[in-house]
């Protein structure tokens, strides 16, 4: 059973997201609570899976993600957000978040995401981080980006390419018919060539050098 809390200041979200999820049978949301009652829970209930509110009045969101990523055993958190472009996303990635989502997000594809998180994947918004990273200056940086891409063996990219979508090593592994050795090395190799810390950083990188896009059309190809 994946155990979840729930942690955003508006009581309609934290009840719906909690409708959705307890309706399926290896989910369980074991609490949810606003951002001033948000530590106290999370260290008494030790979720899998903490879905956090970016944006919060009293305790936000970012503070509580940085007081969590430098606790041992903490969840795998995915922050909330209502906007498609917040720009405190980007901040919350590179701070420790695996991923995030909006507040609107299908209820089948809240508990796959859910799913994923408690695998130790990483979860991006598709829509929402398109368009957070259209919003981002830097073109050269982003060139730069899909460079290191471009050095990866092809094996590698397929890796990436799951990576970004947010399968865990065993997922990937099964997706491309390797062992779980294998995906981990490959894992490794490609966040040295791309010069990134994390899973995270290494599914933006995929998404800016449109590498999602590329393997999403050639899927496309192949059932034609």
């Amino acid at each position: 059973m994946i155990r979840v809390v729930i942690v955003d200041d508006e009581a309609l979200v934290r009840s719906g997201f909690t409708l959705i999820l307890n309706a399926t049978p290896d989910i369980r949301v074991v609490a949810s609570a606003s951002g001033v009652d948000a530590l106290e829970v999370i260290k008494a209930e030790k979720p899998d899976v903490l879905l956090l509110d970016i944006r919060m009045p009293q305790v936000d969101g970012l503070t509580l993600l940085n007081v969590l990523t430098a606790m041992p055993d903490r969840p795998a958190i995915a922050m909330l957000t209502t906007f498609d472009a917040d720009e405190y996303v980007l901040t919350a990635l590179n701070a420790g978040a695996s991923g995030f989502l909006l507040k609107d997000t299908e209820p089948d594809q809240l508990a796959q995401y859910v799913r994923a998180l408690a695998a130790g994947g990483v979860v991006l918004a598709p829509r929402a981080s398109r368009r957070l990273l259209d919003t981002q200056p830097g073109r050269l940086a982003v060139d730069a980006e899909a460079e290191r891409v471009a050095t990866l063996t092809g094996r590698e990219q397929q890796v990436l390419a799951l990576v970004a979508q947010g399968l865990s090593n065993a997922e990937i592994g099964g997706r491309l018919y390797l062992g779980a050795g294998t995906v981990k090395d490959h894992v490794s190799a490609i966040l040295a060539k791309l010069g990134v810390a994390g899973r995270v950083q290494a599914a933006l990188a995929a998404q800016r050098a449109g590498l999602l896009d590329a393997h999403d059309g050639a899927e496309r190809d192949d059932t034609v």
